[in-house]
């Protein structure tokens, strides 16, 4: 069965959280600890859900929490807990004392990621990147593009020629061994009347007449 809402959704506030709310929200769970998130806005007097109070407690208000950049040691850190552990960032951020789940995902999208990609490491198994690999291929520029289909246009045009060359060869093969045979000796047998009209004839008839004389067989 679905949990009923601690809250009507239509009266929380959302966005920005106010310094009045952060003060109300620390000095409730320094007198009572947070106990049940779900319950505590209403006993804070606080007009949030409770997991936005959650969040804004383990991300922000928490005296614990390091405000300083990460140090060298915590990066390398997260970097071994993220081969291990993969994307649980609250699993990681309980390893390192002072950072919280969410400093620690951006850390690891903005900075340490794009550090396994230069090294020529996989961010996601942390295997050296093989070059067919597609999800890390760099991606190509418009320039490159360009340049791979006008060659696939020149590939193609070059192929088309070669087909039509060796389409027009073949039957100039055809008709040459056709003169040579003993067809084409006996057509120069005939009277010499007859070989002075074919020969003042066009070309193109002269071949038409053998086509009709002999089919291919």
């Amino acid at each position: 069965m679905r949990r009923t809402p601690c809250c009507d959704s239509e009266s929380l506030k959302k966005g920005p959280w106010s310094p009045e709310e952060d003060e109300m929200l620390v000095n409730y769970i320094n007198k009572h600890g947070h106990g049940s998130w779900r319950s505590l806005p209403k006993l804070a007097g606080l007009h949030r859900s409770g997991k936005s109070c959650r969040l804004r407690w383990t991300n922000y208000l928490r005296p614990d929490i390091k405000r300083s950049p990460f140090t060298v040691e915590e990066e390398n850190l997260v970097i071994q807990l993220h081969g291990i552990l993969g994307n649980r960032w609250a699993a990681i951020a309980s390893r390192l004392a002072g950072r919280t789940d969410n400093e620690i995902k951006n850390l690891w999208n903005t900075h340490l990621k794009k550090r396994l990609i230069r090294n020529g490491l996989d961010p996601k198994t942390h295997e050296p990147i093989t070059p067919s690999d597609p999800t890390t291929a760099a991606p190509t520029s418009p320039a490159t593009r360009h340049m791979a289909q006008w060659e696939s246009t020149r590939l193609e045009a070059e192929a088309r020629l070669s087909q039509e060359s060796s389409l027009f060869k073949s039957n100039s093969d055809y008709f040459l061994r056709l003169w040579n045979s003993e067809v084409g000796e006996s057509f120069r047998k005939l009277n010499k009347k007859k070989i002075n009209l074919y020969v003042k004839a066009p070309s193109c008839k002269l071949l038409h007449l053998l086509q009709l004389t002999v089919a291919p067989t």
